[in-house]
């Protein structure tokens, strides 16, 4: 193991999350580089534990809290921002980032998204999410905070994992609302390995901004063929209607603000938004990107019906 390159620890915000969430996988990687961790999290729980395990320090609270935030990055001298599509995501930031200034950190490493290269002060999308991602970058940049940004595209475990798996599994399709857009989807497994590079040796990349992609921009039909190849050769793309689709999201306990959101992007794809290519990832790592057939290969189980598994009637 890499002998620590700095005594203090490295806040991580977000580091319990889901699927799909960069902050689980970023404390392990840094902390696989001999970094210390400081992992903030909201709620005590079995995730918290788990991360404690691993040899990072745990701390409860709450982005949008003063105190949290105090508690959380008193002491710490690299931090990276990320925080799940919310309507608090502005004064979240903007409070992280106060008492960041106040603590004098040396790098602040902010999760954006890849639409935001599109936006200005005279364009913006019809998501409260995408709006609150630029006013936070403005914030940020008007802070004086020795900020990196990372802008990745769409998240392969967010719609091929979350919200497709069980159309491919159950219905031998992929049923989403994208079009006939292409999209050059990123792991978020690679999104946090990027970052881990920057927060090891943050100081060459303050004040750049980095495109994170896919190793490949191509449309749902090629995607529904890599998530079902072998298996099932007929597998095809249904572009499911956008209200159909949106129906679920409720039930899968998204909230009101995401619910909104998430439809915003499917349109944006079907205009062809999402059709991007960066060798960042590449520049930053010294690493391929993971692509969809690669994806599948690791997540064979979740796309896979139970009984061809051997599990089910």
């Amino acid at each position: 193991m890499m002998k620590s390159t700095h005594d203090s620890p490295i806040l991580v915000t977000g580091a319990a999350g889901a699927i799909g969430a960069i902050g689980r996988n970023l404390t392990a990687m840094l902390l696989a580089r001999g970094h210390k961790v400081r992992a903030l999290v909201r709620r005590e729980d079995e995730r918290a534990e788990a991360l404690r395990r691993l040899g990072a320090e745990v701390v409860q609270g709450d982005l949008t809290d003063l105190a949290s935030m105090h508690r959380a990055i008193e002491g710490c001298a690299r931090i990276y921002f990320g925080m799940s599509v919310s309507a608090a995501y502005l004064e979240a930031t903007v409070n992280t980032a106060a008492v960041a200034r106040h603590h004098g950190i040396e790098a602040f490493v902010n999760m954006s998204q890849m639409t935001v290269t599109q936006m200005s002060i005279t364009e913006t999308t019809e998501s409260p999410q995408h709006k609150l991602h630029w006013l936070a970058e403005q914030a940020l940049s008007w802070s004086g905070l020795p900020v990196v940004t990372v802008r990745p595209t769409v998240f392969l475990e967010g719609f091929f994992l979350l919200l497709a798996a069980a159309s491919v599994r159950d219905a031998d399709e992929l049923a989403l609302p994208l079009g006939a857009g292409k999209t050059s989807p990123v792991s978020s497994v690679d999104v946090a390995r990027a970052v881990a590079a920057i927060l090891d040796d943050p100081a060459p990349h303050i004040g750049h901004i980095y495109d994170l992609t896919g190793p490949e921009s191509a449309d749902l039909d090629y995607y529904a063929g890599c998530l079902l190849r072998g298996a099932r050769p007929d597998n095809r793309y249904r572009d499911a209607p956008t209200s159909e689709w949106s129906e679920k999201l409720r039930p899968a306990g998204l909230s009101e603000h995401a619910v909104h959101h998430l439809p915003v992007m499917t349109e944006l794809h079907k205009q062809g938004r999402y059709d991007r290519m960066s060798e960042d990832y590449l520049k930053l790592t010294g690493e391929t990107p993971t692509s969809m057939a690669d994806f599948v290969k690791l997540h064979a189980a979740e796309f896979t019906r139970r009984h061809a598994l051997g599990v089910g009637p």
